[in-house]
Formats: C-alpha cells, structure tokens, sequence
C-alpha cells in the first residue's frame, strides 16, 4: 500500500532536503497537533530510503513509552518494506533499519554504543532537546558533526531556554489556521469559567510559568472543580473531553466531583502503574468513560480523535504549553460526527499574570476572540481590517540599522525592532533623556530590563543585537542567512495574502519574512505604544 502525504507533509520533507543540500542542519519542524508530525517523518525516512540517501539506519528519539510505539506503528505503516526495532528497557533491537529509541535508555554510554551506522537522526517532541541527556546522545550520533539531523514538535517553547544551542532554525512551521482552514483540523470555540475564589495573584512565578504545586492548591481551595463540573454540564454536555490540572491531587479531585455531577471522568498521571493507565484510557476511547483528568501526562503522545472538549484547569503563562493541552480536541474524527472543538479556560482573579488563551492557539494577529465566537471567524475578521500605514513622525540614523547584520525591522509606525522567535525586542525613544530605552514584548505585554537606562543609538543597538543573539539562533537573525534568498513558500505568500500585504515581483523568502514579521510586530508594539503614550 502506498500512503498519500498530505501537500504539507511533503513540502516539509522538501524544505529538509534542500536545507540539508545546502548544508545546514539540526533543523526543527513546527507542525501543530493534529498534522501528522509522526507520519511525515516516517515519510521522510521512506523517501530518503527510496533516494538512497540514507546510509545506514535512521534512528527516531522520543522520550516517553507512548510516543515510541506510536512512532513504531506508524513508521511500519509508511515504511513496509523495512524493519523497525525499539530500544528502551529491557527491548535492544538494533538490528533493526529504524531504530525507535528512548532518550533515557541512550543516555546510558553502553546502550548507545552498541547501535551504529546511524545515518539519520529524528527527534520527536524536539523541544524537550536542551536538556543535556538530549545533548549527549545528539553529540555521540553526530548530529554535530554531518550526520543530518530533524526535529519535530508542535512548538518550540521551553521555560529553560537553550534550544538555540540545538536547532540552527525552523526550516518548516505551519500554523493550526492554516489546517483549520484545509480542513484538516476541526474549528475551535472558547468558554471562560470563572472561578470567584481562585486568586491566582497568590501564586508565583518559576521558570516563566505558574508554579504547579501553588497552582493545585489555589484550584482545590477555591473549590475550582464544582465550577468546572457545573461548566461542563451547561457547556460540554455530549462532548468528551480530557481536563489538564496542575497536579496529580487536583487531578484526582476534578474527576470525583465530575463523577459526581453525572460526568463519569476517569483519571490517569505520570506515575500510576502502567496497565491502571491504559485501562482508564481504553474506557474513554470505548466511551465508557465521557472525560479524563490528567496532571500533565497528555500533552503529548495522546491521540483520542473523538475528543472535542479540553478544559484547561491549569492556567498557563506559557502559549507552548497551551497548544500542547487546547490542540488534543481540535482532531478531525468524521465518523463520530464531530464538528468542532471547545476550550474551557479556567480563569480566576489576576493582576499580574497574563494568561495563555484561544488566542495564542494561532501566529496571526488575533487580538481577541469573542465569547462563543470560533478562531477561524475572529481571524477573518482580523484580516478583513487592512493594516493603517502612518508617516514616520521623527528622524534616525537609519544607517546605523542598514549597516547591522542582525534583522533591524520598522514597524508601520516607526518603531525599530528585532525579530526573536516569540519575543520582540525593540527600542523606544526618551526625549527627556535623550536616548533609546531597550524594551521586550512578550506573552502580550511590554517588559523594561531591570536597570532600565537610556542609551545613545549606537549602544542601544548593540545592547540589543547582544540580547537577541542569546534569545534566538543566527539563523533566524542575520541578513546573510542562506534561507533568505530562497523562493518564498506557499504558506508566506497565503498570509500576505489574507492580511493584504503587498508582495514586490521577484521579492525572496527572505523579504517576504520581513513583511510578516512587520505585519505581526506592528499589531502589537503599535497599538502597545499608543496606549501607553
């Protein structure tokens, strides 16, 4: 049987190819749930197969039990003609063509060694590659040196950083728009529960997230999972759907008072027995059961197509994390007659957090999704309002920011800026002191340093391009970069397209990143700045 890559899935292998011919490597993919990351890798295997250009065995890296036997089973699917093994635990077949392996089970210098003649290496959920296990098998395999490398993950979020240091760019991302609109995922609808008694601004702060534990016991203490059941029953009624909370004991609590209110609602966590865990979950995809709740265990690695609830009963400051959580409902699943999905957001009182939502689900400038209303919808609307391009009102050394390597970009208002993945560096104007402050936006507000100085130009621009340069790869900063001066894709020119951006002939990939990132930057430092002058 020969099976049909979806058109992404085989632009995706397209643009690794080229990349790798180019010489570059230990590039990520960023293919949103639901897309088929484990099928086009396992696409990628089979045309390097197929192209001869895969001497030795590929070797496919994940870091749970689920996401290797599901690795496995696809891979066997796409690839049939070719022998996959597994390598964790008690299992060592690597004798096999693909090996699907462990990291923890690599980490160790002897399982490692004994697999040889890798000459590919494909990481699955690569965001979790900065932790130095990671690093220590990528480094053995020669991901360093030419053996080619790919990453794969629905987002390249991570609280600790360091993901710069392995992945020299994104060489392929789509958004979950885009397969909304294919029709390749479902429509998303948000409901906000609000629970009177949960304080969040009780709750700190660590590694750029809501500590988990606080978390847990702000939501038990505010007796969050009566609320919940109440919004389920009201909201979610016909709907199956998983509940993430923050900790195994809000876990357990959410699926009692479910139960209770007439939701039965299973419950599974990183450390129950294994059998306990796919005992519970074989009854929620036989619909026995209508919900699970789960502390954090199916983020990834869970496929359950039929779900078309997820409440997030762990607020969130990361927009990674929330994707990873909201993108398990947003499945096609045709044959149980589901249309679309819905996300209750738990919510409670906040000052200083700014919470991840619906909105972050997609990269376009989706400002606000209105109660009820679908992201499919709130985009259209958003890009049925051409961007407003106004005069520059104040004069620079502009070239001071046209000799720089780095990606000095203008948004439409004026403002200098540096893209830097998710993050915006920027510098705003002091006409008291006269000179230019360093400011980040990030996660929907503007961030000051804490020695927060005017510099002259010149320096400020330098303080910057130092900042950037330890927030994202080169690749992705510099002016230089090989990828720039490339054909633009389909997907760039589709959101010029819908955001009626005008596109000069002949103009590169390069070029046309320049206009997104203005496009994007400007929705949000434009409107920030005006609001707070």
């Amino acid at each position: 049987m020969t099976f049909q890559l979806r058109p992404y899935q085989a632009d995706t292998i397209s643009a690794l190819e080229s990349a790798w011919a180019e010489g570059r490597n230990r590039l990520a993919v960023v293919l949103p749930t639901g897309a088929g990351k484990t099928v086009t890798f396992a696409g990628l295997i089979a045309s390097r197969d197929r192209a001869e250009l895969l001497p030795g065995r590929a070797l496919v890296i994940a870091h749970r039990e689920e996401l290797l036997h599901q690795a496995a089973e696809k891979i066997r699917a796409v690839v049939p003609d070719r022998t996959v093994g597994i390598v964790k635990a008690e299992r060592d077949e690597t004798f096999a063509d693909v090996v699907v392996a462990s990291v923890q089970t690599l980490a160790v210098p002897k399982r490692r060694e004994a697999l040889r003649d890798v000459g590919l290496i494909i990481v699955d959920e690569c965001h979790h590659a900065a932790a130095q296990t990671y690093l220590d098998v990528l480094r053995h395999f020669g991901a360093w040196r030419d053996v080619p490398t790919a990453g794969f993950t629905a987002t390249l979020a991570r609280g600790d950083g360091g993901l710069g240091d392995v992945w020299t760019g994104v060489v392929y991302q789509l958004d979950i728009l885009d397969l909304i609109e294919a029709g390749h995922l479902v429509d998303v609808r948000g409901k906000r529960v609000v629970v009177d008694g949960l304080d969040l601004d009780r709750v700190k702060t660590s590694a750029g997230d809501l500590v988990g534990g606080q978390l847990g016991q702000a939501l038990e203490d505010s007796n969050a999972a009566a609320v919940v059941a109440q919004a389920y029953r009201e909201h979610a009624a016909d709907r199956p759907g998983v509940v993430f909370t923050p900790t195994v004991s809000s876990a357990q609590v959410m699926a009692q008072v479910m139960t209770e209110a007439g939701i039965p609602t299973g419950v599974v966590w990183g450390e129950m027995p294994r059998e306990e865990r796919r005992s519970v979950l074989a009854r929620y995809g036989a619909g026995d059961l209508q919900a699970v709740a789960n502390c954090m265990v199916l983020t990834e690695g869970f496929d359950a197509p039929h779900t078309s609830c997820a409440v997030i009963a762990r607020p969130t400051k990361s927009p990674g994390l929330y994707v990873q959580m909201a993108g398990r409902a947003l499945r096609l699943s045709p044959e149980t007659g589901k249309r679309d999905a819905l996300i209750l957001d738990v919510v409670g009182a906040s000052t200083r957090h700014k919470l991840a939502s619906i909105v972050d689900l997609s990269s376009e400038a989706v400002a606000e999704v209105r109660e009820g209303q679908s992201l499919r919808a709130a985009a259209e609307m958003a890009r049925a309002v051409p961007p407003t391009v106004l005069p520059v009102l104040r004069v620079e050394d502009i070239d001071v920011f046209g000799g720089s390597r780095i990606r000095w970009l203008r948004t439409y208002r004026g403002t200098w800026f540096i893209p830097a993945g998710e993050l915006l560096l920027f510098l705003t104007p002091d006409h008291t002191a006269g000179g230019y402050r360093l400011r980040k936006w990030a996660n929907g507000q503007t961030i000051s340093p804490p020695r927060d100085e005017a510099f002259d130009l010149v320096d400020a621009m330098h303080w910057m391009e130092a900042h950037a340069r330890r927030a994202v790869s080169s690749a992705l900063l510099t002016r230089a970069a090989s990828w720039r001066s490339g054909r633009p894709t389909e997907r760039q020119l589709k959101f010029c397209r819908y955001h009626r951006i005008p596109v000069p002939p002949g103009a590169t990939a390069g070029d046309v990143a320049d206009l997104q990132d203005v496009h994007r930057a400007s929705a949000r430092l434009d409107t920030a700045l005006v609001g707070a002058a």
